[in-house]
């Protein structure tokens, strides 16, 4: 791995296609709790390479707009929108989450996923703010990010920044939780668990056993080994310090 290559960038090189913490449990934990219909207008923050995007629009044939930053994520996102046959229902485009190019009361639904951890705390409110401005009344917010266990904060992030090559900002379940109602939001659910991004179980939830064999076989080449040992070690702590939460928020 290249010296600035950031975790989630090294990880989709090796074939990873679900970078989440919670993987599909959580993702799909949301989808069970957001209402969607074929009605539904949803947007996808951090969308990455539209896997989350292209399953919504799938199952519910519902149309969904995913926003990133990242011109590569995008690319792929345009090239797998097409190979799925999704193309009327799915676009996406670059956008800051912290200024959202979208009038008041224009969606239904946003999800957002892994990305709320990576911002301080005041940059955190801004993007928070402005999906509740974009959200139509009632509107539901869907968030799925790393959960902080235990009373170690600085060690376990600094750990966590380490392994990932990104400043990251991790909160426990009540800080989460209050951040949501400090925001405006309401109804505030949550569901959380241990990470499994990169645990044997979670990568075969995610990925499938071949996807999962393509995974560890790239990580296991020379060039790859010692940054994907950092991560697993990282990532599957035996004291469980870091988790994966959940959270269903409503406008």
């Amino acid at each position: 791995m290249k010296k600035e290559e950031v975790g989630h960038h090294f990880l989709a090189r090796l074939g990873k296609t679900r970078l989440r913490p919670g993987g599909k449990v959580a993702t799909d934990w949301l989808i069970a709790n957001g209402d969607f219909r074929k009605d539904k207008k949803v947007l996808e923050v951090a969308c990455n390479m539209g896997t989350t995007a292209i399953e919504i629009a799938q199952q519910f044939c519902c149309q969904v707009i995913g926003i990133d930053l990242d011109e590569e994520a995008l690319e792929k996102a345009q090239q797998n929108i097409k190979e799925h046959k999704v193309e009327e229902l799915v676009q996406v485009q670059r956008a800051n989450a912290t200024k959202l190019p979208f009038e008041d009361n224009s969606f239904d639904i946003i999800i957002n996923e892994a990305m709320l951890t990576m911002l301080p705390q005041e940059a955190k409110e801004k993007a928070i703010r402005e999906y509740l401005r974009v959200l139509k009344p009632n509107g539901l917010l869907l968030t799925h990010d790393l959960l902080l266990n235990g009373d170690n904060r600085e060690e376990v992030i600094a750990k966590l920044r380490d392994a990932i090559n990104i400043t990251v900002a991790p909160l426990n379940k009540q800080d989460w939780k209050e951040t949501f109602l400090h925001c405006g939001f309401r109804n505030v659910e949550t569901f959380s668990g241990e990470m499994s991004l990169l645990s044997p179980k979670g990568l075969i939830q995610d990925e499938g056993v071949l996807g999962a064999m393509k995974v560890v076989g790239n990580a296991l080449k020379p060039e790859n080994r010692d940054t994907f040992k950092k991560m697993f070690q990282t990532f599957n702590d035996p004291e469980n310090q870091l988790g994966f939460i959940a959270v269903c928020s409503q406008k």
